[in-house]
């Protein structure tokens, strides 16, 4: 099983970026880290009170995580399909089953953190490094026509999201990772795939 890691903050292309690589490796999924909130009363308590709560680890289900995870990993094959919806902040699960599973990308903003504890085997890590207004206009845009936001509301949050991702990295002892790239605007990702994961 090929592992991808892909992380960088909110409206850096993480999605964009997960599926042309996809599109060019056969037999792939993208797992993204956004459909695994936690839910429930405790939950929707603490999004109401706690700053930036989508942005932090509490608000993760590593325990769902870390279940999918293994059984691809194990299987080569996922049978279920899940998406959170952050209107009704729920998940909905639903039965799709995928076989032969040769790649498994992962995206979303606890994906370093994830990369670092939880895959132990061989993996490449991908970190993005995109302008932050250039991230900030795609958020606004996604949180008013799919998390029903407001502009303000969009770009407060915006801004909140983008300070938590690079201070919870920093003065931490983060891995070194031996097959890891920056990935920004310029590069060129049939480069990134042809000379540096050829063993894909």
């Amino acid at each position: 099983m090929k592992i991808i890691f892909i992380s960088g903050p909110s409206g850096s292309g993480k999605t964009t970026l997960s599926n042309q690589i996809k599109l060019k490796i056969k037999d792939g999924i993208i797992i993204s880290t956004d459909n695994y909130y936690k839910t429930g009363i405790i939950s929707n308590l603490l999004s109401k009170v706690v700053v930036g709560y989508y942005d932090k680890r509490i608000s993760f289900n590593y325990k769902l995580f870390k279940k999918d995870f293994n059984y691809i990993l194990n299987n080569g094959t996922s049978i279920n399909k899940r998406s959170y919806n952050f209107q009704t902040k729920t998940i909905n699960s639903f039965l799709k089953k995928v076989n032969n599973i040769n790649l498994m990308i992962i995206e979303g903003i606890f994906a370093r953190e994830l990369s670092n504890t939880l895959c132990n085997q061989k993996h490449y890590f991908l970190e993005l490094k995109i302008n932050k207004n250039e991230c900030m206009k795609r958020v606004i845009q996604r949180d008013i026509t799919e998390r029903g936001k407001v502009k303000k509301q969009a770009e407060e949050d915006f801004l909140k999201s983008w300070d938590i991702y690079y201070q919870k990295f920093k003065n931490k002892n983060i891995k070194n990772y031996s097959n890891s790239f920056t990935i920004t605007k310029n590069t060129n990702i049939d480069q990134i795939l042809k000379f540096y994961l050829n063993d894909f």
